[in-house]
């Protein structure tokens, strides 16, 4: 009877990588992505087994890229599990990009023994401590029976209210450690964020306002996105007629295409409307702040924020309306809707900001249709635009590449474009593709992922296209190469400059090695390369790309180093926009 007893009680124990991994599951996680080593091994391991999909990266911040990027595709975080010390502090990156954009993402770190705390452990570090700074919520479990409740806690805080980055702590002491498993409390999954609603006295004067505007405009940002409001917005847009335009990862919620659409005309709309309505975007340095020259001194602000202390940021609105972005656009459908109220279309404000569109398109269309080798910008992206599905997932990093994709590229669907974002984040390209392309394989298999990365960007991450390979993910890559970071060298001008002498002492700071084979890279690994240097070659290399479903390829398009955006054009960096 011994044995059996014996058995019997080994059978209800369960490891603290067992705890973590099931506790995971029975929250929904879907996706894990991260590097692997002491402590962590095991978890990833039991996540596997519980079937949560793990995705092995090659650096940490990538991971953390790929598991926030999966939180705002699918409204459920992603987790990143990384090992202690400097994995954790590259994955700082991750968190700090997913609170600055309002992503849900868990960052689970092993961390050093209890009982060597303080004695000089194996990459010891505060982590619960540095992670605060990053994170809505970050803790260490007292227990292995209190995983459970501390995992809830983690995903139900990144999802409720604004949503953002958690961290939680193992011990690595933890990870094998066995408790009995009826000493264990689970936790139910935790439901859907609740969804709240504006009141009714600040909709009403939101709709008055807008219905006695001269000059009103709508502009979308990327929280209107995440609260899967596209429905709701497309309806106000049509039945009230009105002008809008969409934050770079705003666009789609209504498509770019839509006759409503002013964005060719962003600079002229945001400077001269009397009357904005903010859908889940902020006024921050993306939107000038909100403040003179770029608007009107006395502009009435109506802004829509599911979080309170977002509300008045820079100008103090008219109207505040505090609520999920959905339900509050359809209580104020529910308002325009009694007034019969709709914007006329042939008022002077449309007529001056058709006239802007046209002036704006005609400039990019000019310097889309130019013949000459190498290629600018506006050509290259002219040309792939001609052949790229209307519903690809679109990634996009860089300065110039970046900026001007997002004027030439449009979008159709709403969470169908992935940059840099309200941080303004370099190296994010790669695993945003790798997380999309995840997410649409179970998902959307039909859709195809395309990240289309300048250079310098390419560099941030570019081993990432090892695990593209090896997870047979059909990701396009489109390397928009200008031999540098906003402008480079040409090959003759670089040899004859190598003539100076040490590198270091002459190479221009913002030059990379001209015309570098990137594609090579793809093609070590088993995927396709191409180098193209022509609008033929390259729509031949893209049509091939989109052909092949099952293997990614990278193409490296060449282009005039001294090539550059017009004028007028957005740039994250200088934030002037058209």
């Amino acid at each position: 009877m011994a044995p059996q007893s014996a058995e019997r009680q080994e059978a209800e124990c369960v490891s603290g990588a067992q705890l973590v991994a099931e506790a995971l599951k029975l929250q929904n996680i879907e996706y894990m992505f991260g590097i692997v080593g002491v402590p962590v091994t095991e978890i990833a391991i039991e996540a596997q087994a519980n079937g949560i999909k793990y995705v092995g990266m090659r650096n940490e911040q990538a991971a953390s890229y790929a598991a926030s990027a999966v939180g705002y595709l699918t409204g459920r975080p992603g987790v990143c599990l990384v090992v202690s010390g400097p994995g954790l502090v590259h994955a700082l990156a991750g968190m700090a990009n997913a609170n600055m954009n309002c992503w849900p993402l868990i960052v689970i770190g092993g961390s050093s023994d209890r009982n060597q705390e303080t004695m000089g452990a194996f990459q010891e570090f505060p982590q619960v401590e540095a992670c605060r700074l990053y994170s809505k919520f970050s803790a260490r479990p007292s227990s292995l029976e209190a995983i459970p409740a501390v995992v809830e806690k983690a995903v139900r805080n990144s999802i409720y209210g604004r949503p953002g980055a958690c961290y939680i702590d193992i011990p690595g002491d933890f990870v094998n450690m066995q408790v009995n498993k009826s000493s264990v409390k689970y936790v139910d999954c935790c439901p859907a964020p609740p969804v709240s609603m504006a009141e009714e006295l600040a909709v009403s004067k939101a709709a008055s306002f807008i219905a006695h505007s001269k000059k009103p405009l709508l502009i979308i940002g990327k929280g209107a996105a995440y609260s899967r409001a596209e429905n709701s917005i497309r309806k106000l847009v049509d039945q009230c007629g009105l002008p809008f335009l969409s934050t770079p990862m705003g666009k789609g919620v209504v498509p770019d295409n839509h006759p409503y659409c002013v964005a060719a005309a962003r600079s002229r709309a945001l400077q001269h409307a009397d009357v904005i309505i903010l859908l889940g975007a902020r006024l921050n340095w993306i939107l000038h702040f909100g403040l003179p020259p770029r608007f009107q001194p006395d502009v009435k602000i109506i802004q829509v924020d599911i979080c309170a202390e977002e509300l008045g940021n820079n100008v103090r609105p008219v109207a505040a309306l505090l609520g999920d972005i959905k339900a509050v656009t359809e209580q104020l459908l529910d308002h325009l809707g009694k007034k019969l109220w709709k914007y006329p279309s042939n008022t002077e404000w449309w007529k001056e900001l058709q006239a802007k569109i046209k002036s704006n398109e005609e400039t990019s269309k000019a310097l889309s249709l130019q013949k000459h080798l190498p290629m600018n910008y506006y050509m290259v992206f002219h040309h792939v635009r001609e052949v790229l599905p209307k519903d690809c997932v679109l990634v996009s990093e860089g300065a110039n590449t970046m900026d001007i994709g997002r004027t030439m590229l449009p979008n159709y669907h709403p969470r169908h474009r992935l940059d840099a974002g309200t941080f303004g984040t370099m190296g994010v390209g790669l695993g945003f593709a790798i997380a999309a392309a995840m997410v649409t394989k179970d998902y959307s298999p039909h859709q195809q992922v395309v990240c289309i990365e300048g250079d310098s960007a390419f560099g941030f991450s570019g081993m990432e296209v090892e695990t593209i390979c090896r997870y047979n993910l059909p990701i396009i890559i489109i390397i928009v190469n200008n031999n540098g970071i906003y402008s480079g060298l040409d090959a003759d001008n670089w040899k004859e400059m190598s003539k100076l002498g040490e590198p270091s002492s002459w190479v221009p700071p913002v030059s990379l090695l001209p015309n570098a084979h990137y594609e090579k890279v793809m093609s070590s690994f088993g995927g396709k390369g191409y180098f193209v240097q022509t609008p033929e070659e390259l729509q031949a290399a893209l049509r091939a790309s989109l052909e092949e479903k099952h293997v990614p390829s990278l193409i490296n398009v060449m282009i005039d180093p001294q090539s550059d955006r017009k004028k007028q054009d957005f740039h994250w960096l200088t934030r002037s926009n058209l």
